[in-house]
């Protein structure tokens, strides 16, 4: 297996960890503590929306409309630049995240119907700021197809505490 590195914390007995991330399933971090002194919670967009009775909207496009906005608010990347991430994404999901996911104590749907049209004014002017020239024109004018089929929903609609507040900002929690 891999090797973690980093600073060691000695944890009172007792004492409850939480520990929050991508890699969270992996046995890696956990491997002193015994199984019944853990309790692991999978959160992840797994309803798919319809937009209409025939369109369906994969989860993954959910997840990478998500990031998209995200990224953007957090880290100042392009849509060109998500959208050219999101295939080694999803390779990482492949691989350590969704053979691992039936693993976890609790599985939570974080997926909320009206989301698709809350990260449209985010998403859109991000997706139409990629260069003509890009390779990823195509995926992103996919994208905005899909969000055009939708009416925006002003995000002060949204609670302070919803889970999508995580990407488009203004959360009561401090992350």
């Amino acid at each position: 297996g891999k090797s973690i590195s980093g600073p060691r914390r000695k944890v009172p007995p007792n004492q409850t960890i939480l520990v929050e991330g991508l890699h969270c399933l992996s046995n890696c971090l956990s491997l002193n503590i015994p199984d019944r002194k853990q309790f692991k919670v999978y959160v992840s967009a797994l309803t798919q929306p319809n937009v209409t009775h025939h369109l369906r909207v994969p989860t993954s496009d959910l997840r990478l409309l998500r990031r998209l906005v995200r990224d953007h608010r957090l880290r100042n990347h392009s849509a060109a630049h998500t959208l050219q991430r999101w295939p080694l994404v999803r390779q990482g999901e492949e691989t350590n995240i969704f053979p691992l996911q039936e693993q976890a104590d609790v599985i939570f749907n974080s997926a909320l119907m009206y989301e698709l049209a809350v990260l449209r004014p985010f998403a859109k002017p991000l997706l139409e700021a990629v260069p003509q020239d890009h390779p990823t024109v195509p995926e992103a004018q996919r994208l905005l197809q899909l969000l055009l089929c939708l009416l925006p929903v002003p995000a002060e609609r949204v609670p302070s505490n919803s889970i999508l507040r995580e990407f488009i900002g203004g959360s009561s929690f401090a992350y």
